[in-house]
């Protein structure tokens, strides 16, 4: 707890935080202005693990489903994830999707704190300096995750 309060005393934890959740929002909103289509969830700020906000497109939402795009704090990196709206429907698509060619996609597997279908990297250390840039590089990242797990799930 002592070293806690020092990082925490000096103040960069708490900026660092307020940033990504700021960007997480900026991201939201312009997906979410790009792509009305789309039902947003709100920003889950995590406890400094991970962030993340979904969308679903209303098929998604039928099926149980939806994307996650995820901050992961001590990896430093983004990915999104195709999870179900509970354990049950987590498990049927994993089970569904087992043995499919999901090319650089992960599957995951039914266990315990395991909130994903399927996971891939979206950017490994992003670049929060030039957020414009990011913000272009991720949002062409989630819609060709869009588009491919679409793809894998209408086989």
């Amino acid at each position: 707890m002592d070293e806690y309060q020092k990082q925490l005393q000096k103040g960069e934890i708490q900026k660092a935080y307020r940033g990504i959740l700021n960007f997480l929002n900026e991201l939201k909103t312009h997906l979410g202005k790009k792509h009305p289509e789309y039902f947003m969830s709100a920003l889950y700020q995590g406890y400094m693990d991970m962030s993340y906000f979904a969308l679903a497109s209303a098929t998604m939402r039928q099926q149980g489903l939806k994307i996650a795009l995820v901050y992961l704090h001590t990896e430093r990196r983004f990915e999104a994830w195709l999870s179900g709206s509970n354990k049950r429907i987590q498990r049927e698509y994993i089970e569904r999707l087992r043995g499919k060619n999901l090319g650089a996609l992960k599957l995951s597997s039914p266990e315990p704190g395991v909130d994903s279908i399927v996971e891939v990297v979206l950017a490994e250390v992003p670049d929060f300096g030039h957020m414009e840039e990011l913000q272009i590089e991720l949002t062409a990242a989630v819609e060709q995750f869009i588009s491919g797990i679409s793809a894998i799930l209408a086989e």
